[in-house]
């Protein structure tokens, strides 16, 4: 059985001031996206590592994240796509036939932790499919076009989604075909999953594994580096 860890990190930061992209802003000295590739370095359930980056950055990550930070299971560093499902599309494109478990995790998410990768993946070896998540705090409503209550959902059965997702090699590479067919773009590779009929299972994540897309994010994630060292 071999794992492959698929890290899509193509984003453009659209939502980010400055020049630098978020995956490479420093924290604590270390850009964003060695921090999230050192975890999965160290995780002796990973075998390889598929390392999605804009074509412009593709010698940069090399050198510079890859060479540099000492990330020798980055076996392929591949080009993103216009969206980010486009970009895990590069990886899933890229396995071979003795790739066995698919785990997919944002290259902005630096908080993901080897213990976490680990259940993720022991779960996904009993279901087809798995995300990792967090119950909200918070009462959430839905609203309508003029921004009036419709309903106030029940938040005991509401989980903000994160990852890791891990699954079964077969079932990513027919939810993506089944996509692609369908001109389909979900909001994460679980909802391509489901849209198949497979069923994915939620594992508790936690409350510091954030994606870093704002300043705001940034803020929050030098407190956790802090926290955490």
């Amino acid at each position: 059985m071999k794992t492959v860890a698929i890290i899509p990190a193509a984003g453009s930061s659209k939502r980010m001031p400055g020049k630098i992209s978020k995956q490479y802003l420093l924290l604590d000295g270390i850009p964003v996206l060695a921090r999230t590739l050192e975890i999965f370095q160290r995780s002796q359930e990973i075998d390889e590592i598929f390392l999605i980056v804009p074509k412009r950055d593709v010698e940069f990550s090399r050198s510079g994240i890859v060479d540099r930070y000492g990330i020798s299971k980055v076996s392929n560093i591949l080009v993103g796509g216009k969206e980010r499902q486009d970009s895990v599309r590069s990886g899933i494109d890229a396995l071979g036939s003795d790739h066995d478990i698919v785990i997919i995790h944002d290259g902005v998410r630096p908080f993901i932790s080897v213990e976490l990768i680990h259940a993720a993946i022991l779960e996904v070896s009993r279901a087809q499919a798995v995300t990792v998540g967090v119950p909200v705090k918070d009462t959430i409503k839905s609203i309508d076009g003029q921004g009036i209550v419709v309903e106030t959902l029940n938040r005991a059965h509401l989980w903000l989604t994160q990852t890791p997702q891990a699954f079964e090699s077969d079932v990513i590479r027919k939810a993506y075909e089944a996509a692609y067919r369908d001109n389909y773009y979900g909001t994460d590779d679980a909802a391509l999953v489901e849209r198949i009929g497979v069923r994915v299972m939620m594992i508790r994540g936690s409350y510091d594994n954030i994606k870093i897309t704002t300043q705001d994010d940034i803020t929050l994630a030098e407190m956790i580096t802090k926290r955490l060292k």
